[in-house]
């Protein structure tokens, strides 16, 4: 899917961590996170140019960075510094429906001030993962003049600084979140009608997670709905949400526009990501795909959602 001559550049900004994750498959332990590790990796099928800036600690694996780099991930922008990487430890219930966090070690993350090389800021598409509201903001600010912006945030930013995170919402194109953030972001527990007051907040578009039921895109005067694809084997949901960021952003920089039509396809090869990622821990379940096997995983969702048009 890489030879479109009509790729986009994709910048992506978040963090890359180490994972703890106990569940009814047992703990697993230092698996490589972070929104930016799945995010980029799933792009990364689509567009031959995107770029990473995060910040990880002296006791980050090396061959962690390594394979990004031969993927063909620009991973100059990853600053390694002297400290823990960020750590986070979760458990989630026997049916894979809910997590808890036991653990959260910021490490130098704590400290992440994302700064842009003269290339990245060039870049086409910008990801911001879920980092400080101010600090994607900053981001934005640095870019020249990016085609599309999009953002993802969660609720500890929405309930601890909603007045910068609105700040910045008003730079963006494309908000994701999930639908629990949706309802706390807008104040409004309709789907729709939280929707419609987030895009009045300065996104054009927004698309709302919804886990295993699936993702709703809004925009104005359109909604589109995909489902999740139904599973036999679902091992580890922790990266499914940046997995579908990665896909979504990849195929709109392989198509090189913007129309509905568009984002409604890469609504579908988000959603496709998402459900390699979440049959294997980390990112194994990203790995080793080709054009094929992403093709077939999409052809199942068209087939999924097939229906003919009569009239009733």
């Amino acid at each position: 899917m890489k030879n479109n001559s009509a790729h986009r550049s994709i910048l992506v900004v978040g963090s890359v961590a180490l994972d703890d994750i106990d569940g009814p498959f047992g703990m697993h332990r230092d698996l490589l996170g972070g929104s930016a590790s799945f995010i980029a990796r799933a792009a990364s099928y689509f567009t031959r140019d995107v770029s990473v800036v995060a910040v990880v600690g002296d006791d980050f694996p090396a061959h962690h960075v390594d394979e990004m780099t031969e993927l063909g991930i620009d991973t100059t922008g990853i600053e390694r510094k002297s400290g823990e990487t960020f750590h986070w430890v979760g458990k989630y219930a026997p049916d894979l429906a809910t997590r808890e966090t036991l653990d959260t070690r910021l490490g130098v993350f704590a400290t992440f001030q994302p700064l842009l090389s003269p290339r990245q800021r060039k870049a086409d598409l910008v990801f911001l993962g879920n980092i400080h509201p101010t600090l994607q903001r900053d981001v934005v600010e640095q870019t020249e003049r990016p085609l599309l912006v999009a953002l993802d945030t969660m609720n500890f930013w929405i309930g601890g600084h909603r007045v910068e995170l609105v700040k910045t919402l008003a730079r963006v194109n494309t908000l994701l979140l999930n639908d629990e953030e949706a309802r706390q972001l807008a104040e409004e527990h309709n789907l729709c009608k939280a929707a419609a007051r987030i895009l009045e907040m300065g996104p054009t578009s927004v698309v709302i997670k919804r886990g295993d039921a699936g993702a709703l895109l809004f925009y104005p005067g359109g909604v589109f709905g995909v489902p999740a694809l139904p599973l036999e084997d679902v091992r580890d949901p922790t990266g499914a949400g940046d997995s579908f960021a990665g896909g979504f952003m990849g195929y709109l920089a392989y198509a090189g526009n913007f129309e509905p039509q568009t984002v409604r396809t890469a609504m579908i090869v988000g959603s496709v990501m998402a459900s390699f990622a979440v049959e294997q821990f980390s990112v194994d379940g990203l790995r080793g795909l080709d054009a094929g096997k992403i093709q077939s995983r999409f052809d199942r969702f068209a087939e999924l959602t097939h229906f003919e048009r009569v009239r009733l």
